[in-house]
Formats: structure tokens, sequence, C-alpha cells
């Protein structure tokens, strides 16, 4: 309870209290100079009492939605950008949402007697709609059906059914209201008259105002609103207990077969589709819709139903179905693989040892950009550290040790590097002396190269020579494991 409704009980008792209070007639006296004005008299102590009670009730309640909104601001995130107090700001892909303002337990009580004061409109056109449809009144179903068949047979009409139904149902109603017909029986049988418009308005002008609260219109809409909640409801677990098991996966022989059928249908559609009558399947399709509502084919249908769709005949067909998907679709049975790579990356000590250095998922080349960028290389310094992908998992139990170190190297175009084609498979960098410098596969620049002096040809490691002091500080050599795609178990 707000201070609005508050308010408004202490109105409402009020004049309660002044419609069940005996009427006193009303005696003119006649006003003399020497008469003074009286003071207003003081108010009973009955209504002083009532107000200071529903002022106490005023202040607790404003306590109770205080601390309600304390505790749903706990359970309820707030925003990254924004406080608790602040605007829900759009995002800039959405520029045409407006800033609203954060949950708010008064702001939604009053909202909600807002919106149930207004929806009555909505229940009112929704029992209109369900009335012609059930051929409550036959003449009126007869009209619908009359005019979808024009709209049908000239789909061009639907322009002008909108302006239609905004003169026959709107404007001219309200012209009536403004200017009514006289009342039965105002006349003699001799006088009795047409309705003639003529004339200046005679009634007000008809409108639609929000039912007043505690009405009887107001919990009308109430229960109306209530029955729609539960229909959407209901609406709303068979859709997913029907639609969902069969588009969502969950069985993929049914799901697969779906998509075969769906695939193939849209294929024929695309080739026949201007070929059908769709004038005619429209008009048929709509007749039949709005004949199924009658209560006599209801009763006819329903009949049809127990005599020849008995629960055995439903067995017959979804075991006929079930046989056919399991002998046309088709599943993989094993999981996707994929092969993935580390590399064991070592670094030669100043004693002249190859040590442990870490396990990278790149090679560290010496044109790599780390390299270049004189950046370390990064991973991990244990085997039993290094993780598969997200959304993967281990498929064999060790790493194995890339045997073909040549094919990696020149699938990655790596040069300034020696390969090992026996033994441990390591991928060596090579160190070229210049001016003194040690520079692991690096060129100097084009003037640089033009100013020195040409050297003498040596012979390279494939030629035999031994190549132990042309090493580079790095070397590393490649492990691969295949992995395979993790199932997800669904959380309960």
């Amino acid at each position: 309870m707000d201070d609005f409704t508050t308010e408004m009980i202490a109105s409402r008792q009020d004049e309660d209290q002044a419609h069940s209070a005996p009427e006193q007639p009303v005696v003119m006296v006649p006003r003399s100079d020497a008469t003074s004005d009286a003071e207003p008299a003081a108010s009973p102590p009955t209504r002083t009492a009532w107000r200071g009670g529903l002022a106490a009730i005023r202040e607790k309640a404003n306590m109770q939605d205080h601390l309600i909104e304390k505790l749903l601001e706990r359970v309820i995130p707030a925003n990254d950008h924004a406080g608790s107090d602040g605007p829900i700001v759009a995002d800039e892909k959405a520029s045409t949402f407006a800033q609203r303002p954060n949950f708010n337990i008064t702001t939604m009580s009053n909202n909600f007697r807002r919106f149930n004061a207004r929806i009555g409109v909505v229940f009112s056109f929704q029992a209109d709609v369900e009335r012609l449809l059930s051929w409550q009144r036959p003449s009126h179903t007869m009209s619908l059906l009359a005019v979808y068949t024009f709209v049908c047979l000239d789909p061009h009409l639907i322009c002008v059914l909108p302006i239609a139904i905004l003169v026959i149902g709107v404007l001219i109603p309200a012209f009536i209201a403004r200017h009514p017909a006289p009342p039965k029986g105002t006349l003699s049988s001799e006088q009795t008259v047409g309705y003639s418009p003529r004339g200046p308005p005679l009634a007000p002008a008809a409108t639609v105002r929000p039912a007043k609260e505690l009405s009887r219109d107001f919990f009308r809409n109430m229960r109306d609103l209530q029955n729609c909640m539960e229909d959407f409801s209901v609406a709303h677990d068979q859709i997913i207990t029907w639609i969902v098991p069969v588009t969502n996966f969950s069985n993929e022989a049914m799901s697969s077969a779906v998509f075969q059928l769906l695939v193939v249908g849209g294929i024929l559609m695309t080739v026949t589709a201007h070929h059908l009558p769709w004038r005619f399947l429209f008009l048929v399709g709509g007749w039949v819709a709005i004949c199924m509502g009658h209560p006599s084919v209801g009763r006819l249908m329903e009949a049809l139903k127990k005599e020849h769709f008995d629960g055995r005949r439903e067995e017959e067909v979804k075991s006929w179905l079930d046989n056919w998907i399991a002998n046309d679709v088709i599943l993989d049975s094993a999981p996707e693989t994929r092969e993935v790579e580390i590399f064991e990356l070592q670094r030669i000590s100043s004693a002249g040892e190859w040590e442990p250095w870490l396990f990278s998922p790149s090679p560290y080349d010496p044109l790599s950009h780390q390299r270049i960028s004189a950046e370390r290389p990064r991973g991990t310094r244990f085997f039993e550290d290094v993780m598969p992908p997200d959304g993967w998992e281990w498929s064999e139990k060790k790493w194995a040790l890339d045997l073909w170190s040549r094919e990696w190297v020149e699938e990655r175009i790596i040069t300034g590097v020696e390969v090992e084609t026996e033994g441990e498979r390591w991928v060596y960098d090579i160190s070229v002396e210049r001016d003194g410098e040690d520079r692991s596969g690096l060129a100097d620049s084009p003037e640089r190269e033009r100013a020195k002096p040409k050297p003498a040809p040596q012979l390279s490691w494939e030629e035999g020579e031994d190549s132990t002091e042309r090493r580079g500080e790095w070397r590393r050599r490649r492990w691969v494991r295949l992995v395979k795609r993790r199932v997800e178990v669904q959380s309960p």
C-alpha cells in the first residue's frame, strides 16, 4: 500500500460518510449587518482519529516499500554503467530505445493500476472476436465471411478494409452517439419517422475513459487479465511441449528429419509457388477455419475423431514415422576430432648446455613477431599444465613427438633455422656472426650489405659441415595430440 492508495481510501471513506449522513433541510436566513460571520466548525473527533490512523498506515507502508526495495537491490543485479537509482541507458545500436527507470515497487504498483484501468478496451475487442467466431450471431459471422470472400477474390480490397473499418466501426457510431435518435414511444404512430441527423448535437461526445479504481469494471479487468495470463501460460507450455523437442535436436534423428523435410519443402515451394492458386486456397482455408467454430461442426468433428482416430491408429502412425526416421537418417556416432600442437622450447646456457625453457603455442622462430619485438616467449613450464582448447577434451592419453619436422617448418615458411631429420627432431636457430654481432637468422640492411665485402662461400649443414658452432640460442620441437569435442551435460 502506497500514498496514492491510502489517500484514495481516505477520500472514499469521507464520501461514504457524507452519503450515509441524513440530509438536512436548507433554511435561508436573512443576513443582517450586525450579524458577524460564523467561525468554521471544528472537525469531529472521529475524522481526526481516522486521519491519524491513516497517516500511521501510510508511514508504515513507506517503510515496507523501502525495505523491499533494499532486498530487491541485492537480488536483482545492478547496471554496470549506472547505480541502482540511475536510469537504464540504451545501447548505441538501439537508438530508438528510450531511457527507462529501474525496478521500483511503487512505480510497478501505479503502472499496474493504470494499465488495469485501461486494458478493458482490449478485452472488449477480444470478447467481440470470440462471439463473432463462435457463431453466437450467425448474421454477423456470415457478414465476416462475405467480406473475407471479397478480399480473397480481389486482394486489392485489403487496402480499403482499414478505411471501411474506421468509417463504419468508429466514425458512424461516434456521430450517432452525438446525434441520437428520439426515444421510442415518445411519438405516436402517425408521427413516427426515421432517423434524422439534422440539428445540433444533442448528447456529449463518446470517449473512452479509464475504469475507476475499486469499481466493478476495474475488478472485471483484473479477472480478464488473470485469465489472459493463464491462457498465455498454457499456450506457452503447449508450444514448448510440442515444438521445442522436435526443433532443438534433443532427438537428433527427429530434428534432422524435420530439417530435411523443410529444406525439400522450401525448394519445392521456390519452384512451384507461382503455380498455386493462392486466392482459392486462402478462400477455402478461411471458410473451413471459421466454420470449424460452429457448434454443430465441432460436435461432428468430435464424433469423427472418436470413431476413426483412436489411440491404436495414432500408435501405428507414430511407429511408421519412427521406423522411417531410423532407416533414413544416419547420424555420426564418433565425435569430431582435431590435432593440436605445442612447441617445446629450450635455450642454451652460458655453459653451452641446453636447458628446458617452456612449452609455447608458437615456435618462436627467428623472424616471428615476438623475436623481432624482443618479447619473451609465452607458455607454461610443465607438460601437465597444457590444457585443451575451450569446448574440447583430450582424445589421447599422451603427447606424440612430430617426426616430420621439415614439413611443419616448410608449411610455416620459417627461415634461418636448422632442421634435424633424425634423432630428437630439434629445429635450431642459425647464428650468423657479422661485425662482431651474433644475429640469429636476421639479415642486415641493403646499404650495409653492399658496403661489406662478400665472404667466401661456406658449406651448409645439409652438405655435411659440422654446424654446432653456428647454432643459435634457441631450439624447438613439435608435439601433437588429438582432442575431441566435449559433450556438454545439461544442468538440471
